[in-house]
């Protein structure tokens, strides 16, 4: 009887490769979908969920993204200092405007796991407003979202 030797990716052994997600005219959650599947690695065969096999993304033209404008007005997103009364909330759209690359990063923060490994994750992604980046040397693939 033949047995099939199951190959385990360890933590050393991954190549990671880099991918660039244009974010211009895209609706949000397709872009965070995407994106948070390429970090954890669910892409590869090697996936495994003890272990970061997930890919480099950098997404580009956060401030073009495309959301519902009644989601707009009406999501608020919330943080909280630490203090008592200290609650802050604001709307979607205010926070659009003053830190676009922060609604990107919410919506893939939260399609991560909770633990040491969703944070090792996150740190692979790279978010910027507008199409300039600093990682041409990685010579990113190009990721199509339709």
């Amino acid at each position: 009887m033949m047995s099939i030797k199951k190959v385990k990716a360890k933590k050393n052994g991954v190549e990671k490769e880099w991918y660039i997600i244009d974010a211009s005219g895209v609706r949000l959650g397709r872009i965070a979908t995407t994106v948070s599947k390429i970090l954890q690695g669910k892409h590869k065969v090697t996936y495994l969920p003890n272990v970061d096999t997930g890919d480099y993304v950098i997404v580009i033209n956060a401030k073009m993204v495309d959301i519902f404008s009644k989601r707009l007005k009406r999501k608020k997103i919330y943080r909280h200092s630490g203090y008592p009364k200290g609650l802050k909330q604001e709307t979607l759209e205010s926070l659009l405007a003053r830190k676009p690359c922060k609604v990107i990063e919410k919506a893939i923060s939260g399609m991560l796991p909770k633990t040491k490994l969703g944070k090792e994750m996150f740190t692979k992604l790279f978010v910027y407003e507008d199409d300039m980046h600093k990682h041409k040397a990685q010579k990113p693939t190009l990721v199509e979202i339709t």
